[in-house]
């Protein structure tokens, strides 16, 4: 099915996180079927987390059936600050009714390497094939952020995973100073609704690239089966 792109305008972060997860929510409880999501790091979605463990949201969202993954991980321990995994557990995952079986977190024990390869067999379990089927997205939510470079996940511009289609999971190394885990395109594009947060003027350039399809920038290449939302607030948004 082709990508259904729409652009939503929000007055400022703490309005677009409420907004991401009035959405979140509503297909959540729409949903009567185990529900997977898949997170994204940064300052951006902080608020939107915190949000979805607070009232009225935390009443609606129904957890047992939720499982949260995430869209790529730094190689550092889990109790560190720059921890996506840690960020996530602060702001929802230890304030919300949330199943610990339901968590799946990018494991950096070991080499980077081998929790690439750790993580691709944890969704293809989840997934319950090898392959992914263009009928049956892996994901029901995806959350992704976008980079003053234009990267997204940790997709960077220039690196060869840009152009990995066999591998689900991949590790970077040396694109930034510590090595990174990621999900490669083909994950990232396996999910019924898609959304992009995009807060500051600092992304207001990159943004209209991303949005004129310019491909240099990794975050333009990214094409969901399913639904495309870009959440964005004013100071982002290239029109205002």
């Amino acid at each position: 099915m082709p990508t259904q792109t729409r652009i939503e305008v929000a007055k400022d972060p703490a309005d677009l996180a409420h907004r991401a997860a009035r959405w979140i929510a509503d297909l959540a409880g729409r949903s009567q079927d185990r529900f997977a999501v898949s997170l994204s790091g940064g300052s951006t979605p902080r608020r939107l987390y915190q949000l979805l463990a607070e009232p009225p949201f935390r009443e609606a969202m129904p957890w047992n059936r939720i499982h949260w993954f995430w869209g790529d991980e730094r190689f550092v321990p889990p109790d560190h600050p720059d921890s996506n995994y840690r960020m996530v557990r602060e702001a929802l995952l230890s304030r919300a009714p949330v199943p610990a079986a339901n968590i799946h977190p990018v494991e950096t024990d070991g080499d980077p390497a081998m929790a690439a390869r750790a993580y691709e067999q944890t969704l293809k379990t989840y997934y319950g094939a090898e392959t992914l089927d263009p009928a049956r997205p892996l994901f029901d939510v995806e959350l992704l952020g976008l980079g003053p470079d234009g990267h997204t996940a940790s997709l960077f511009p220039g690196t060869k995973v840009l152009d990995e289609r066999r591998r689900w999971v991949a590790e970077i190394v040396g694109a930034k100073p510590e090595a990174r885990i990621t999900l490669t395109y083909p994950v990232l594009e396996s999910s019924r609704h898609t959304a992009f947060l995009v807060a500051g003027g600092d992304k207001r350039e990159p943004l209209a690239r991303v949005l004129a399809h310019d491909r240099e920038l990794p975050a333009a290449r990214v094409q969901p089966l399913g639904e495309l939302v870009w959440l964005v607030d004013e100071e982002a948004y290239p029109d205002r």
